[in-house]
């Protein structure tokens, strides 16, 4: 009876990559234009989680609290900038308000699950704050970035119908109110969707983690529904307050529209 996972050599792993190959050869054979993409991401995976790893080796053994702080204020400004750069239009401001919609958010409902529910002392025990936080934020960051490029674009296509309630007499809030509730309802799906199938159709790295580390899967489960539980506030928060943030930007104290802040992002190629 196997008694945990076995340890992956590195001749192991390579073979395994080759996988990758099944991939690209699809793009390739339906001239999808996704091969280069494929390999460079897949390249780009194997030196990040390499170096991710070396650099968590180290702090896990240093155990240390400001090490811990500055690797969670890193991942944090990561996810804000590249929360930021999935748009199609942006803003003044825009940067900073997504790395505070991402940063509040993910921080926050991290901190109730290590600390209110886990109790994890001491605070900074980067075996569970980085891993929990870091998925925290993944999900936050792809929630935040799916209501931006959806506020922005609907607010600069939507130009007319926004300036047409204004001028019936519609407030500012009023008149931003069912985009922003479209916004948030689309940031949100991803993670509404992957709770409401955990267990029926994947299981999610945090048990499969666990069960092959030899935890039973009554508390693998139970760790995994908190991680979800924790993702979906989240994820939830951050959208909310993008688009509280989003508002202040566009929207000035006379309730005028300034849609000429929305200026078209250039959008970056992997």
């Amino acid at each position: 009876m196997m008694q945990g996972a076995n340890d992956i050599s590195i001749a192991e792993l390579a073979l395994a990559s080759l996988l990758i190959l099944v991939s690209a050869g699809v793009s390739l054979w339906l001239r999808l234009g996704l091969t280069k993409r494929i390999l460079v991401s897949a390249v780009r995976a194997v030196v990040q989680l390499s170096i991710v790893g070396l650099l968590l080796k180290w702090i896990f053994a240093a155990n240390q609290w400001y090490w811990v702080l500055l690797i969670i204020v890193v991942m944090t400004v990561i996810a804000g900038f590249s929360a930021r750069s999935r748009g199609s239009y942006g803003y003044r401001g825009l940067t900073r308000d997504a790395l505070s919609s991402v940063w509040l958010a993910s921080w926050l409902s991290a901190a109730v699950g290590l600390y209110a529910v886990l109790h994890f002392r001491p605070w900074y025990s980067p075996q569970y704050v980085i891993p929990i936080l870091g998925m925290v934020l993944g999900n936050c960051l792809t929630a935040v970035a799916l209501c931006l490029d959806r506020l922005t674009q609907d607010l600069r296509q939507q130009q007319a119908r926004v300036e047409v309630m204004l001028s019936m007499g519609a407030t500012g809030w009023e008149a931003y109110r069912d985009t922003a509730r479209s916004a948030v309802v689309a940031g949100m799906l991803p993670t509404i969707n992957q709770l409401s199938v955990v267990g029926l159709v994947s299981l999610p790295g945090m048990i499969t983690g666990q069960i092959l580390a030899g935890a039973s899967p009554d508390q693998a489960i139970r760790f995994q529904l908190l991680t979800m539980f924790l993702i979906c506030a989240g994820s939830a928060g951050g959208c909310l307050l993008c688009a509280v943030l989003v508002y202040r930007h566009v929207f000035n104290r006379c309730w005028q529209f300034c849609s000429w802040r929305l200026q078209r992002l250039k959008v970056e190629k992997v």
